[in-house]
This record gives structure tokens, sequence and C-alpha cells, in this order.
């Protein structure tokens, strides 16, 4: 008899009854869970006169490639903003990772003494803001941003809420560990990068995923401090293509002009494929610290 099915022998009445209930269950629920982006891609191939006509579809039934054609109309353009956003999100993400996990490292030090006051400080800063305007005016008059691809990587280089998971999670680390380090010699860089760093894989994955998904997703600070289409974002570029092809079928529509039904509908989901595409395939790599890191940093400290 194999292992497998001694151990389902001796499995609790209970566990056998969960799996062969929960089991089912979840399978159906990440159906459903799929079906929205099926969804999006089926619409993305479908003709635009069967949108307006039907509706989005699950399964297309007039296939139609025009989305991806509009879409890909300037490849360069394509090509251009997708390294400016690869380098943006890459930049950034590292940056970002590597300052939050420092501050949290340093606010979680039983030995440093204003841990406290700055934890409160940063805490602070969620409650209120200063506005859009003062913060324009210090992005562009003061640290001189407008026109710089930093303008797309400083302004969200520093996460309160990753900092405050990354501080709850390295908590749970010993306190002994650091000072038997500083015992045998080491410094307090050494020791976060050879030590503390290792040890806190699953909430640096975590928060790598969030601060991801953050620059990548982010078209605000392009249209607020680009003016260089050289250095437009990618979702800032395909942004600006679905505005002006609206504009384009209200001129026309106004001036009486008879044209070709501009794609807008399966092109916004044609969109979400290109955008969504590259970022999707990330997940996989950090999914398995995902939840330990998140539900490890929300509970400790």
């Amino acid at each position: 008899m194999s292992k497998e099915a001694v151990g389902k022998r001796h499995m609790p009445k209970d566990v056998l009854a969960f799996k062969a209930i929960g089991y089912p269950i979840l399978f159906l629920f990440a159906v459903i869970c799929l079906i929205p982006f099926l969804i999006v891609i089926g619409s993305s191939f479908t003709s635009e006169n069967y949108i307006i006509r039907n509706g989005y579809t699950l399964f297309p039934k007039e296939i139609s490639f025009e989305s991806y054609k509009t879409i890909f109309d300037s490849p360069m353009a394509i090509i251009r903003a997708y390294g400016v956003t690869i380098f943006v999100t890459v930049v950034g993400t590292a940056l970002s990772i590597f300052l939050n996990t420092m501050a949290g490292y340093v606010l979680q030090r039983k030995d440093f003494a204003w841990r406290n006051k700055l934890s409160f400080f940063y805490f602070f800063t969620t409650l209120f803001s200063g506005g859009l305007m003062p913060w324009y005016i210090l992005c562009v008059n003061y640290l001189h941003l407008k026109d710089s691809i930093w303008s797309m990587i400083l302004p969200g280089v520093v996460s309160v809420w990753n900092i405050l998971l990354v501080k709850g999670f390295m908590a749970g680390i010993p306190f002994e560990m650091t000072e038997s380090a500083k015992i045998d010699g080491a410094g307090d860089f050494a020791i976060f990068v050879k030590l503390i760093w290792p040890l806190s894989t699953p909430v640096i994955a975590t928060i790598c995923l969030f601060t991801a998904l953050t620059y990548w997703n982010d078209w605000y600070n392009s249209m607020l401090f680009i003016n260089n289409d050289r250095l437009y974002s990618l979702q800032y570029q395909l942004y600006k293509l679905i505005n002006d092809a609206k504009a384009l079928r209200q001129i026309a529509a106004e001036s009486g002009m008879v044209i070709d039904i501009l794609p807008i509908e399966s092109t916004k989901m044609a969109l979400t494929v290109v955008v969504t595409g590259p970022i999707v395939l990330v997940y996989p790599f950090v999914q398995r610290y995902f939840v330990k890191g998140l539900t490890l940093g929300a509970v400790k400290g």
C-alpha cells in the first residue's frame, strides 16, 4: 500500500470532509475569478461593431485584430514606452525596497532611542497630506523633476505602509542575533545586509510585488511632470491613445464626416492585455512568499 493511501486511511474524517468539500469550492472560485480575464482577452479579439451591438463576450464571435493594429500603429512609441516603464519599475522598486527595509529595520531596533518618535512621525504623514499643489511645487520648483524620468520614481520611493510592514516582520527576529553579530565585530550595515536581509525574504518579496505593481500601473506622475513624449510611460502612452481616438470620433460625429468606426471598446480590452501581461508573469515567482510575508508582518509588532 502506498504512503498516500496509508496517510488517507489514518486522516481524521473531518479533515477528509473538509478537503472533499473545500477543494471543489476553491476550484469553483478560481474559475469565477478567471472568467473576467478571459472576457478581456476574448473581447480584445472581437470586432468593434459586434461589441457595440452585443456587448463584451467570453468567446469572440467576429474575430478582429483592429484593436492591436491601433495600439501598435506606432510600434517604436510603444517599445520606447515599454522601456521607460520597465526602467522606472526596476529602478524604483529596487530603490524603494532598499530604503523601506532599512527604515523598517532601524525603527524596530530596541537600542535606537528615537524609534518611537520617528515611528509616530511616519504614521502622522498617513493621516494628513499637504495637498496636490504643495507637492507639485516641491517636485518641480525645489527638486527640479520636471521632464525628468526621476519624477516617476522619487515621489513614490518611500511608502509608510511598507515601512510599517517591514518593521512588524523584523520585530519577530530575535534581537540577540544582532547582539551576537556585533560581538563578532560586524557593523550595523553588515548585520542588515548579511543577517537581517536573508531572514526577511518573505516580507521583502511581498513589498516588492506591491511596489512593482504601483510603479508599473502609474500614469499620474507621467501626466503631471512629463511633456517630452519620449519619456511617456506605457500606461500614459496608451491612455493618450484612447483619448485621442475618442476625440477623433467626436470631431467626426460633430462635423458629419464618414469614417470607419474606431475600435475604442475593443482597444480598451487590448490595452489591458498589453499592460497587465508582463507584470502578471512576475507574480508566480513571489507568490510563495506573499501570504507568509503579509500575515507575519501584519500580526507582529
